[in-house]
């Protein structure tokens, strides 16, 4: 059996167990967690929604800002369209295929494929850093179950921003990355306002998905004090997505974050009604992404924007362009 194959092997059996993990626990706990998915509201269930949408629909205002600063300013909706369909890939395993699909429609825009696949791993890596940069104060939930300070775990923090403010080490990245891959390099370097607005723009998309998870766990929550709640749900969701995506191996990081999130919460709450804040955020988290991706794919087949598929190889080749 050659390499690739023992690396599929434990990638495949990674996924299995951990799954398989987290189907037990929730069948397992289904009776405690049904009482409190019924505490969620209609109203809650929709604001949250709304909540997550914003997240959403930012990540693709961050990948615009990104590309328009490399030099092809797509309208709302061709980028729409591309950045929308091409996410629906992070639900299969892997890392490429978001990146590849987007690269392939945005080839039809007469976005070289190259720029397109270096603005998504750009926008993958500055949503995953600003990702541990707002789940900082909830690291200290998950590693010592209590608050240990919010203000410390933020100071820890500045020097990953600074380094996300410092467009000259990207570009560095960026072009040492093209030359291992014997790629010519990029047209345009990345600017420092372009790195800025994304950096903010990103950071916006965790508040927002932080309200998303705050609205279901106050309606879980119950009668009582809870006064860490509202910094365990409005940092938990970044840090455990965060570490989430880099579990390659699990399609969107299906159980991971699921788990993460529940051992968050259950600081703040009881550990039922945590589960059932992280089962309905990954409901309605799908729902929006695949509401999303139907809304761009309308609007990537009304304009031609789909291709006959191709083999992984072949695009992975074409990314020279």
């Amino acid at each position: 059996m050659t390499r690739q194959k023992i690396l599929t092997v434990l990638r495949v059996g990674i996924a299995v167990i951990t799954l398989a993990a987290v189907v037990y626990a929730v069948v397992r706990n289904w009776a405690d967690m049904s009482v409190h998915l019924d505490k969620i509201s209609w109203s809650t269930f929709a604001w949250s929604t709304l909540a997550a949408g914003a997240g959403t629909w930012l990540t693709m205002i961050g990948w615009k800002t990104l590309l328009r600063d490399l030099g092809s300013d797509l309208h709302l909706a061709p980028a729409s369209g591309v950045y929308f369909v091409g996410q629906l890939g992070k639900y299969l395993p892997g890392s490429l295929w978001s990146v590849l699909v987007q690269a392939d429609m945005a080839s039809s825009l007469k976005v070289p494929r190259r720029r397109t696949a270096v603005t998504g791993l750009l926008a993958l890596g500055l949503a995953l850093a600003t990702g541990f940069l707002v789940g900082l104060p909830a690291a200290s939930y998950l590693l010592t179950r209590t608050s240990t300070g919010f203000d410390w775990w933020l100071l820890l923090g500045i020097p990953i921003l600074v380094v996300l403010c410092v467009p000259r080490l990207l570009n560095a990245l960026i072009a040492r990355m093209l030359r291992t891959l014997r790629r010519e390099p990029l047209e345009h370097d990345l600017s420092a306002g372009a790195v800025l607005r994304a950096v903010v723009i990103f950071v916006l998309v965790w508040v927002a998905f932080g309200v998303h998870t705050l609205l279901l766990a106050r309606a879980v929550a119950g009668d009582g004090a809870h006064p860490d709640l509202t910094t365990a749900a409005m940092t938990g969701y970044a840090l455990s997505v965060s570490l989430g995506m880099l579990t390659v191996v699990l399609p969107a990081g299906l159980g991971a974050r699921e788990g993460l999130l529940t051992l968050i919460l259950s600081t703040a709450i009881p550990t039922p009604a945590a589960a059932a804040v992280a089962i309905m955020s990954r409901f309605i988290v799908t729902v929006v992404d695949v509401l999303a991706a139907l809304g761009g794919w309308l609007y990537a087949r009304s304009h031609h924007l789909l291709r006959a598929r191709q083999s992984e190889t072949e695009q992975v080749d074409d990314l020279s362009v």
